[in-house]
């Protein structure tokens, strides 16, 4: 048995991946994938995830494309922005309020909510350590979204998130100025802004 040359396809331009959605979005059924399976062709990743068994497993890639509403914020932003050299045990994402995650995912990551209007302010694509191009916020999002949830994260953390931020070259404090403004953490930004510079 050999896997389908369409599906094979499929595979070779999503970095050896592919999903359940793909699969039958070309006309094939989900039961074709737990024959690949069962015949050592393909391995099971994550839930409606599947990847060639000699594929390395990149965890930020195959969570993204568990959910089209899933973009790495907090912590995982801060490390796909560079702010931070570890990669986080438990990756952080944001998703619509008005939107659900299935339990299966909520057991594998932070969910943070934000209003639909404000979740796709700042999303840029980041490469993974692996290469793969995954949805995050951008430096400045970020920071607010850090500051927004300061009660939630170490305040170590915040304080080197910011400090890193001062730092870095590429900053757009007018940005910075806007999205706090949306996000309502003016004054929390400016205090520790008048801290660090």
């Amino acid at each position: 048995m050999t896997i389908n040359s369409e599906i094979l396809e499929v595979l070779k331009t999503n970095n050896n991946m592919v999903t359940t959605s793909q699969v039958v979005e070309k006309g094939y059924s989900r039961a074709l994938l737990t024959k690949y399976v069962k015949a050592g062709l393909l391995e099971r990743y994550r839930q409606g995830v599947y990847m060639l068994p000699e594929a390395v497993h990149d965890d930020m890639y195959t969570l993204m494309l568990r959910s089209k509403n899933i973009i790495f914020s907090h912590e995982t932003a801060l490390f796909l922005n560079g702010f931070s050299e570890r990669t986080p045990f438990i990756h952080s994402i944001t998703i619509p309020s008005d939107k659900v995650l299935p339990a299966s995912l909520k057991e594998e990551c932070i969910c943070h909510y934000i209003k639909p209007e404000l979740h796709k302010v700042g999303m840029i694509w980041k490469k993974t350590t692996f290469g793969n191009e995954v949805r995050c916020y951008d430096a400045e999002r970020t920071i607010c979204d850090l500051l927004r949830s300061r009660n939630r994260c170490d305040e170590e953390t915040v304080l080197s998130a910011v400090k890193n931020y001062v730092e870095y070259k590429e900053r757009d404090l007018n940005r910075l100025a806007n999205y706090a403004e949306q996000f309502r953490v003016r004054k929390v930004l400016k205090q520790y802004m008048e801290v660090l510079l």
